[in-house]
């Protein structure tokens, strides 16, 4: 935990220092070893190699400690561009990680269609003016590994901007909203939503200003990048009309075998087999879809690709989407020093690269079934 703190605060060194003494007090810890790895940067040795085998290899290895190895090793292959045994590792850990976490796909594209049906364009009509009038927020949308903690970084560069996380406030709405109402006891979200009216929504909306201020400083404008916020964009309208909306878009064989290789802290699930990363993709472009139509103009689409090939003109268009006044600053984004949680702290504190874009293709022999099951998602993303 003082590694990860480390780390967060751009303290590279101190936070390797605190993961291989973790990995010395157990040797068999997987967790140290996985952090050692998410840094990204960090190049294991040939002793590490070693001994990370022969944990994993051990008959007595604990599961947890098993995956968080596995991930580990496929990144420690994958540096040293022996792409065959990496996949060994990234499949078994996937393997191992997935029949813990009993994901069921059918949940997301469930919602996903009742979300359809009951947010539909003259849903939306019939609630103009709901909610309340904050314009402060700013949320950032989108599948993990796409590029979001970058343009967080990016608006997070300007002076009128202050950076939050990935803020748990509208997960809990609609938690809460799911919850059984005395008078409606057949109702949960989304369908809920029919039966609230404008007083309930201005409510929401100020509820969420004001716990979210906790988190906040003194400037005009708030971030929160919690990705899959992309599933409740008709609830956020309702509840903050003048909010803005970033949707953070990344090629998909790119975006999905970054997902692969990702081993995430909690949640995250669908990301451990190409079946349901696939499928997931392809939920999220369907859903994201449909509020583009019901919603026209209230969300900006941002592909990673062009932001990596033009980023000063991409930046412009996303600081004016906010309603901000450009700032240098933006561009120079991996000058800006904060807290950063996310797996990709390390990326977003040097200059835009391009090596991300395909690295995939490294992978490319064991990656068939995911192209396969992604179909028209291949092209669709960028409609």
């Amino acid at each position: 935990m003082l590694g990860h703190t480390l780390q967060s605060l751009a303290r590279r060194q101190a936070a390797i220092d605190s993961f291989r003494d973790a990995a010395q007090v157990r040797s068999s810890f997987g967790e140290a070893y996985w952090s050692l790895a998410n840094l990204k940067t960090y190049r294991f040795s040939e002793d590490e190699l070693t001994q990370m085998l022969a944990e994993e290899g051990a008959l007595a290895a604990d599961p947890v400690d098993r995956y968080h190895l596995c991930f580990a090793l496929g990144k420690a292959y994958e540096d040293r561009a022996d792409y065959t045994e990496s996949w060994r590792f990234y499949e078994r850990g996937n393997a191992l990680k997935s029949a813990e976490s009993h994901y069921a796909a059918e949940i997301a594209e469930t919602n996903t269609r009742r979300q359809i049906e009951v947010c539909t364009k003259e849903f939306f009509a019939s609630r103009t003016g709901v909610g309340a009038p904050n314009s402060d927020p700013i949320f950032i949308v989108g599948l993990p590994r796409s590029g979001s903690t970058l343009v967080e970084q990016i608006l997070a560069s300007h002076s009128q901007v202050d950076a939050t996380y990935e803020l748990p406030d509208i997960p809990r709405i609609v938690l809460e909203l799911e919850k059984r109402r005395p008078n409606l006891p057949n109702v949960r979200y989304p369908e809920i939503l029919l039966e609230l009216g404008p007083d309930d929504f201005r409510r929401l909306g100020e509820r969420y200003i004001a716990d979210t201020r906790a988190y906040r400083g003194d400037k005009a404008f708030f971030l929160d990048k919690m990705p899959n916020n992309f599933l409740h964009l008709g609830l956020i309208h309702l509840m903050l009309p003048n909010a803005k909306i970033i949707d953070i878009r990344r090629e998909p064989m790119a975006c999905c075998f970054s997902n692969l290789k990702q081993l995430f802290a909690s949640g995250q699930d669908f990301t451990y087999s190409i079946r349901d990363i696939a499928r997931y993709h392809r939920t999220y472009l369907e859903l994201m879809q449909h509020w583009d139509r019901v919603l026209p103009g209230q969300i900006l689409r941002v592909c990673y690709e062009d932001l990596v090939d033009n980023l000063e003109a991409n930046v412009r268009r996303i600081v004016r989407f906010c309603a901000l006044e450009f700032e240098p600053a933006c561009i120079e984004f991996y000058k800006t020093k904060r807290t950063v949680r996310t797996a990709s702290s390390e990326q977003v504190r040097r200059p835009i690269f391009r090596d991300g874009l395909s690295q995939w293709r490294n992978y490319e022999p064991w990656l068939t079934p995911l192209r396969d099951a992604l179909g028209d998602a291949l092209f669709r993303y960028r409609k």
